[in-house]
C-alpha cells in the first residue's frame, strides 16, 4: 500500500486547471523529487499534499487517510523561510514544538528543540534573530522547525532556489545527511535536475501547464552517499541527467506545438523619444501610410 497517494487530482483557480489528472504513489521512507518548469504548478501540487489547498477533483491520502487540512504529520519547508522575525532560532522552533507536543515537560521540550538545532549545525546561533542570520542559516532553521514536529512526511518546496551556489551545495549535503539519519519520507519540489539526481531515489517530471500532470518517473540507481565531484564523471549520472532533461524538453516542445491562440499586436506605433516633446496622440500604422501616400 502506498504511503502517499494522489488519485486523479485536478485543481483550478477560476480558469483552466492548473493541475489535471495527477496520479502519484510514494512509498514510506522514499525520497522523491518532482521537477518541472517555473509556473507549471509545482507549488500547487505541494500545497495539495500539505493540505493548504483542496483538490477540485480526486483524493490525496497519507497513510490511507484522506488529507483535508494542514496537520503536524506533514512538515513543509518553504522557499522564503517563513520565520517569525521577532523570535530567536530557539523560539521559532520551540513555537512549533509547543503546538505539536503541548503535554511534554518543559525540560523535554527544550531538549527536543536543542536536538534539532544541533542537527542543522546552528547551536552557536541558537540565540540569534532571523535578521542576524545568513540566508542559508535561515533555511536551516526552517528545516529544523519542520523536523522538530516529527512529521510523517517532509515537503520541500524549492527550499534552496534563492541561495547562492556554495550555500545551496552545503544545504543539499545537510538534507541528504538528515534524510539518511531520520529516514523520513521526502517530497522535493525543484527545477534543478542535478539537485534531484543528487538527492532523490526517484524523479518525476511535471508537464507544463495549464492542465499539468506528472510524466513517467525515473528511478535513480546511483549509489549513496553521492559525492557531486565524482558524479560529474559518472556515466550513469550523465545518462540520467540527459534522460530527465530530454523528457522536460519534449514536454515543453509538445506544449508549444499545441498552442493555437494567435497574438495580435496593438495597432499603435511607439513614440520616437528623439523628437521634440509636443502635444500629440500616438499614431497608428494606417495613419502613417496615409501621410506617406499624400507626400
Amino acid at each position: 500500500m502506498p504511503f502517499l497517494e494522489l488519485s486523479n487530482v485536478s485543481k483550478a483557480f477560476g480558469g483552466p486547471p492548473i493541475l489535471s489528472d495527477v496520479n502519484l504513489s510514494i512509498g514510506r521512507g522514499e525520497f522523491v523529487a518532482i521537477v518541472g518548469y517555473s509556473g507549471s504548478g509545482k507549488t500547487t501540487l505541494i500545497s495539495l499534499i500539505a493540505g493548504l489547498l483542496k483538490p477540485d477533483r480526486g483524493t490525496v491520502k497519507l497513510n490511507d487517510l484522506e488529507i483535508t487540512e494542514p496537520g503536524p504529520d506533514r512538515g513543509i519547508v518553504f522557499q522564503n523561510y517563513s520565520l517569525l522575525p521577532w523570535l530567536t532560532v530557539t523560539e521559532n522552533i520551540a513555537l512549533a514544538v509547543e503546538q505539536v507536543f503541548p503535554n511534554h515537560a518543559p525540560a523535554k521540550k527544550a531538549e527536543h528543540v536543542a536536538k534539532y538545532i544541533a542537527m542543522v549545525n546552528l547551536t552557536p546561533h541558537a540565540h540569534k534573530l532571523p535578521r542576524q542570520l545568513s540566508g542559508g542559516q535561515r533555511q536551516r532553521v526552517s528545516v529544523a522547525r519542520a523536523l522538530a514536529m516529527d512529521p510523517q512526511i517532509l515537503l520541500l518546496d524549492e527550499p534552496l532556489s534563492a541561495l547562492d551556489a556554495l550555500t545551496r551545495s552545503t544545504l543539499q549535503d545537510e538534507i541528504e545527511r538528515i534524510w539518511e539519519a531520520e529516514k523520513k519520507t521526502v517530497v522535493l519540489i525543484t527545477n534543478d535536475v542535478d539537485e534531484a539526481l543528487l538527492l532523490a531515489d526517484r524523479i518525476i517530471p511535471l508537464t507544463p501547464g495549464p492542465g499539468a500532470t506528472l510524466g513517467e518517473s525515473v528511478t535513480v540507481t546511483l549509489a549513496r552517499p553521492r559525492e557531486r565531484k565524482a558524479l560529474n564523471h559518472d556515466p550513469e549520472f550523465k545518462r540520467l541527467r540527459a534522460l530527465v532533461t530530454n523528457q522536460l524538453l519534449a514536454y515543453g516542445a509538445k506544449r508549444k506545438s499545441t498552442v493555437t491562440r494567435k497574438l495580435t499586436l496593438p495597432d499603435i506605433l511607439p513614440e520616437d523619444l528623439d523628437l521634440p516633446r509636443v502635444h500629440r496622440r500616438p499614431l497608428r500604422p494606417h495613419e502613417m501610410r496615409e501621410v506617406a501616400s499624400r507626400v
